[in-house]
């Protein structure tokens, strides 16, 4: 009889009431030179791992890394993922994974690195272990992977079945990044607030107001600390600020989902991968496309707010070196048919700036790209 009652209650459930989230790693340890004492928690995952890096963190692994692995009979073979997280790269390491008979994949590195060994271990259902060496991005934490053509220009996102089953987060690699590195990873976590409140700051679900709560906590920590922790690497701010990047970031888009993730910022960064000759990474466009979206606030909606939000953001960005312009991205050059060709890419009918509340014309678009400063101080070549 107790079955029976039960039956009827859970035959009502539909697909449209169920909520899958992948909030967080399953285990993150942190520190300061956290890492030698940490392996022996990947050994619990694995004894072979494909170990996915760049280029220069391959040699940072060879030098410093790998002895330590090896102290815990850990067989290790690393492969560069290249200059992208691209087909043909995870084609590539997909192979060598199955060469090596691997058990687990570890990522080491930026962002890119660590989305290419997180898809790798996602479509070989294989464990996956996070370590960043930079504060560039939240990639350690999501199950998430963007994915680029060879060239570098953003195709698709993958969502993950998962989060890392291991986060490894030793501040003393971090500390060995550019500063660069941390300076974009806070224009692409404060991004987090501009694009949350306006997507989702309406809903009243649980977890959607807790996520764009964070976020609003995280801007706050980001605006109030982002500046001295620059000045003191290593020192007690810095690791708060670090945290907030690599760690609080994560947590967001894991409470929220695909609602508190991306909006216009995201999609700005995503269009303009598709120009060639930017040196930025990847906070950088973000950041700028943060200023593009409240630019686009203000002339859609005559919104206020946005402007003031805006100009306080303009004031932040120069006291930590922020890209406010596409001249500062390295495109002061940009021709006007380039500058439409990365809007039309923004605007795709897939793109996350449609998750705006109004709707988004080219020209409107293109006009806010060459305004973030008010006035405009870009010239565009015809």
């Amino acid at each position: 009889m107790p079955n029976q009652s039960l039956t009827p209650a859970l035959s009502t459930q539909t697909a449209s009431t169920l909520l899958t989230l992948t909030i967080a790693p399953a285990k993150v340890i942190r520190g300061g030179g956290v890492l030698p004492s940490a392996v022996v928690e990947i050994t619990r995952l694995g004894t072979r791992p494909l170990i996915v890096a760049g280029n220069r963190t391959l040699s940072i692994f060879q030098e410093s890394l790998q002895p330590i692995f090896q102290a815990e009979n850990l067989d290790t073979v690393a492969s560069s993922y290249g200059a992208d997280c691209c087909e043909a790269t995870l084609k590539a390491l997909r192979k060598a994974a199955k060469e090596h008979k691997a058990d687990i994949i570890i990522g080491v590195g930026g962002g890119k690195a660590l989305d290419t060994a997180k898809l790798v271990a996602h479509q070989l259902q294989l464990p996956i272990v996070t370590i960043p060496t930079s504060a560039a991005t939240c990639a350690a934490w999501t199950a998430l992977s963007n994915v680029y053509s060879e060239s570098g220009a953003f195709l698709y996102d993958v969502g993950l079945c998962r989060c890392p089953d291991l986060l490894i987060l030793d501040y003393d690699l971090i500390q060995t990044a550019p500063q660069r590195t941390l300076v974009a990873g806070i224009g692409d976590a404060i991004a987090k607030w501009y694009e949350a409140s306006v997507s989702s700051g309406h809903l009243q679900e649980t977890l959607i107001i807790a996520a764009v709560q964070q976020a609003r906590v995280l801007r706050d920590i980001l605006l109030q600390k982002s500046a001295a922790a620059l000045q003191s690497p290593g020192s007690e701010v810095w690791r708060e600020v670090v945290d907030a990047t690599v760690l609080l970031a994560g947590v967001i888009g894991g409470l929220g989902g695909a609602q508190c993730r991306t909006v216009a910022a995201h999609a700005v960064h995503n269009g303009l991968t598709h120009i060639c000759g930017h040196g930025s990474i990847h906070g950088e466009k973000v950041a700028y496309g943060i200023l593009v979206q409240l630019r686009l606030e203000e002339m859609l909606q005559s919104n206020q707010l946005a402007d003031a939000a805006r100009q306080q953001l303009l004031k932040f960005y120069a006291e930590i070196g922020l890209p406010k312009t596409l001249a500062d991205l390295g495109l002061g050059n940009i021709t006007l048919t380039e500058l439409q060709t990365s809007a039309e890419i923004t605007l795709a009918p897939n793109s996350d700036i449609h998750r705006l509340p109004f709707p988004v014309a080219l020209e409107q678009l293109m006009a806010a790209m060459v305004s973030t400063t008010a006035p405009n101080q870009l010239k565009v070549k015809n």
